[in-house]
């Protein structure tokens, strides 16, 4: 009995590790070819997630860019930005929430964290093309 309730504990323990890594390696995955290891982007070409002054004023925003990717003109830092971002419209909400929780406290960034129903809400509410 004591073994078995070991193993559980081992294995949850295990799944919630892999979890709580989620949000790097799904950045891994998906940002960092273009945004870089570092969150710095590429100068002139792919906007800084590294202490950059978007993710504050755009929260609303940022999980539908994930999921629809974004289109146009924006400006991070100061500086302005005109490169198409692909989305990933295969990723799942909780996928999404991990991804913006790592970005939003990572790469200097000290910024509030998604809640699972704060992300649900804002993906119902995207609009078409961003």
């Amino acid at each position: 009995m004591v073994a078995m309730g070991a193993f559980a504990l081992t294995t949850l323990t295990q799944c919630f590790t892999k979890k709580k890594d989620e949000g790097k390696r799904l950045y891994e995955q998906h940002c960092q070819s273009c945004h870089m290891e570092d969150g710095s982007g590429l100068k002139g070409l792919i906007p800084p997630l590294a202490q950059a002054d978007y993710l504050q004023a755009h929260r609303n925003d940022l999980p539908c860019i994930i999921r629809h990717g974004m289109d146009g003109s924006i400006v991070v830092n100061g500086v302005e930005y005109n490169k198409a971002m692909p989305g990933v419209e295969s990723m799942r909400q909780d996928q999404v929430t991990n991804l913006l929780n790592y970005i939003q406290t990572n790469f200097g960034n000290n910024n509030p964290r998604y809640t699972m129903p704060e992300v649900e809400q804002l993906l119902e509410t995207c609009p078409v093309q961003l």
